[in-house]
């Protein structure tokens, strides 16, 4: 059972959708300027260090496109082929963010190995210098624009993009120490081994980004404040006596819950539509991207739980109600084949 979310739901979805539509776009005009300055850079210094962050900055505007679409396709609504919707291209996006980010990290490690092993001037070293504080200064402001997009929306593919940049503000800081290094101390084995320490970087990062997509494509349950948050709006209302068979996912935006609510058992079919309604209304008003099935129980006469998909953080359902005259007994129930989510 499903009900339509209310208008100031609707309206915090569109304001979400439009930042992360702003933010994505904005990432990539900043990763194609940080391709022109740091390929003038490493013209005018020939740093193995600049040259390092030049490939991380080319393979951050193929993952800035790849977040700039993907974000608009998981906000498309759900088609008859995709009955749950779109929201797990984010998550795709976050593949391809980390395997490109895995590329450029070995292609850094190698060349900054070249360099130890066969080590060359820095030149030019002010316009490195002076081209990375600029860098740095737009990484942060984009990492700073991202985090109040992930804030309003909770978009994984966003996330992914800011947890790169935010990677690439502390590199960036490790090549500008290289760089000055290569130029005023003479030293270009140092700019070469900051190459290497931006190469162990990118790989710790794309390993982030691996797990948090494979999280999400292996319908890992959502943490364990959403799932509390979730339970204690639905049994806000009195006439809710317990929450069973929790089970979440996240797909992109959208935080999936399914549920059994035990009720009175005298309440008329009418009746426990309307609390069950009232009961996604709430959630919706504090997860406006969630998407809600709500089966309704008799008090303590719900069928068995299954261990392995109950989630375990509602309360245990209130102990059954002894019948009463004026409540007819219901015959016993046939058995029914359990299904995936039984």
């Amino acid at each position: 059972m499903t009900t339509p979310a209310p208008a100031s739901a609707d309206q915090a979805r569109i304001d979400a959708q439009l930042t992360v539509r702003r933010v994505t776009g904005l990432s990539v005009g900043v990763a194609v300027v940080l391709i022109a300055l740091k390929a003038f850079a490493l013209g005018a210094s020939g740093s193995v260090s600049i040259l390092a962050t030049l490939a991380d900055s080319g393979l951050d505007l193929i993952a800035s496109l790849a977040t700039f679409y993907a974000v608009r396709w998981a906000a498309a609504p759900a088609d008859e082929a995709h009955r749950y919707g779109h929201g797990k291209a984010e998550a795709l996006a976050a593949l391809v963010q980390a395997g490109l980010v895995f590329a450029s990290a070995l292609f850094i490690g190698w060349a900054a190995i070249n360099r130890i092993l066969d080590p060359r001037p820095v030149t030019a070293g002010s316009w490195g210098v002076g081209i990375m504080l600029i860098s740095m200064a737009l990484t942060g402001w984009l990492v700073w624009m991202q985090t109040r997009a992930v804030k309003a929306s909770g978009s994984i593919a966003v996330a992914g993009d800011r947890a790169h940049y935010a990677a690439d503000m502390a590199s960036n800081l490790v090549v500008l120490i290289g760089v000055a290094s290569g130029a005023f101390l003479s030293a270009p084995g140092l700019d070469a081994a900051a190459g290497l320490v931006v190469a162990v970087w990118l790989f710790w990062g794309a390993v982030a980004m691996l797990r948090i997509a494979a999280h999400q494509l292996l319908d890992r349950a959502a943490p364990d404040q959403d799932r509390i948050a979730v339970t204690t709006a639905v049994l806000a209302d009195p006439r809710v006596f317990g929450v069973h068979q929790l089970r979440t996912r996240q797909a992109g935006p959208t935080l999936m819950v399914q549920m059994h609510v035990d009720l009175e058992p005298s309440l008329t079919l009418v009746q426990a539509h309307d609390i069950v309604v009232e009961a996604e209304r709430r959630v919706l008003a504090i997860r406006p991207n969630a998407d809600i099935i709500i089966h309704p129980d008799p008090r303590g006469r719900a069928e068995s739980h299954d261990a392995g998909g109950n989630e375990g953080l509602s309360p245990s359902p209130a102990p059954a109600v002894p019948a009463t005259p004026s409540v007819p007994q219901a015959a016993a129930p046939v058995p029914a084949t359990k299904g995936p989510w039984s």
